[in-house]
């Protein structure tokens, strides 16, 4: 996956200030010993010159985890992290974080080389309270591939920067995100009662505040899609579900792509009571009208990117539109 960006962003360092802030690197992580070495191996290959600092906050079940950090890279800071969920575990991790700067990375992701140096150099450059950038999943298997395509289609992702791109500028949320310390800290940190949708959440509180969140699209980061159904449905019912919670705390954080899903499975039920109503043309009409668009997104992503993975990718669509639909109106219950 390290190939796909090692040169999109090539150029030395070039910080503007001959004492760069110092930086830490924060990873909560779950059960994530197969894919951690990569993103550890993308953080200390980086390109930026002032000092890096990485605490991985641990919530695993065993202690694999640890062990896989410490054979590969044992300078990195491991703290316990006993909720297991990402908030907490992000927020344990702040709290021993001693950079001025905070960049928030996933165990699943990797950084480009000069990810670091242009995130602080954005920072400094636009004065906002958080710098992110866009999401490109990478799949290895065809059914990753099928999902990397989902992920990254307006069928799939709805107008959302930080999956389709765009515009550099103040944006509503963006990907994992690069921050002054000092104004997480002011912010109280993550909600940590959301197991999902945390930091959209975040976003959304900088913004309310009066602080800026900046999209740059030249900050791309790899993400491995889930590997299997079972585990997309799953990964979906729960954005859907905390999304929900979300909204009813903050309900002018909605927009219109949150809809989405929801109207589908209104459209599908609807569907299904036409037919036993005794009016099946109808219910046949709206069913074939979200089959058609299905179809319709994977023959031209498919044809685009010239990949068979494509033929999965009507029911990869039609998985996270139903989960994430579904889970929109089985809200999470919520633990303080």
């Amino acid at each position: 996956m390290m190939n796909a960006i090692k040169n999109r962003q090539t150029s030395s360092s070039d910080a503007s200030s001959p004492h760069p802030p110092s930086v830490s690197v924060i990873i909560p992580a779950r059960n994530a010993e197969e894919t951690i070495a990569s993103t550890l191996n993308s953080i200390f290959s980086q390109d930026y010159a002032g000092s890096v600092e990485v605490i991985v906050a641990d919530g695993s079940d065993t202690s694999a985890l640890s062990e896989a950090i410490r054979r590969s890279h044992p300078e990195v800071r491991i703290v316990p992290n006993p909720k297991q969920t990402l908030g907490h575990g992000a927020n344990t991790a702040l709290r021993v974080a001693t950079g001025e700067i905070v960049v928030r990375c996933d165990a699943h992701t990797m950084l480009s080389p000069s990810h670091i140096r242009r995130a602080v150099k954005t920072l400094e450059r636009t004065g906002a309270a958080n710098v992110g950038g866009r999401q490109q999943p990478v799949g290895i298997t065809c059914f990753e591939r099928a999902v990397a395509m989902a992920m990254t289609i307006p069928v799939g992702a709805g107008d959302a920067r930080h999956r389709l791109g765009g515009a550099e500028g103040p944006s509503d949320t963006a990907f994992l995100g690069t921050f002054r310390r000092d104004v997480l800290n002011e912010m109280g940190g993550y909600d940590a009662t959301l197991i999902r949708n945390q930091d959209y959440e975040l976003n959304w509180r900088l913004r309310k505040s009066g602080k800026i969140v900046w999209f740059d699209p030249e900050l791309v980061v790899l993400y491995q899609p889930r590997g299997t159904f079972r585990a997309l449905a799953r990964q979906y019912f729960d954005y859907g579900r905390w999304k929900s919670v979300v909204l009813m705390r903050h309900p002018t954080s909605l927009r219109f792509r949150h809809l989405a899903a929801p109207m589908v499975v209104l459209a599908l039920a609807a569907a299904v009571l036409l037919a036993l109503a005794g009016a099946p043309l109808l219910a046949a009409t709206l069913a074939l009208m979200y089959l058609l668009t299905l179809v319709a997104g994977a023959a031209v992503e498919g044809f685009r990117r010239r990949d068979a993975a494509a033929v999965l990718l009507p029911l990869v669509l039609a998985t996270m539109h139903l989960n994430w639909g579904i889970g929109f109106f089985l809200p999470a219950r919520v633990d303080a």
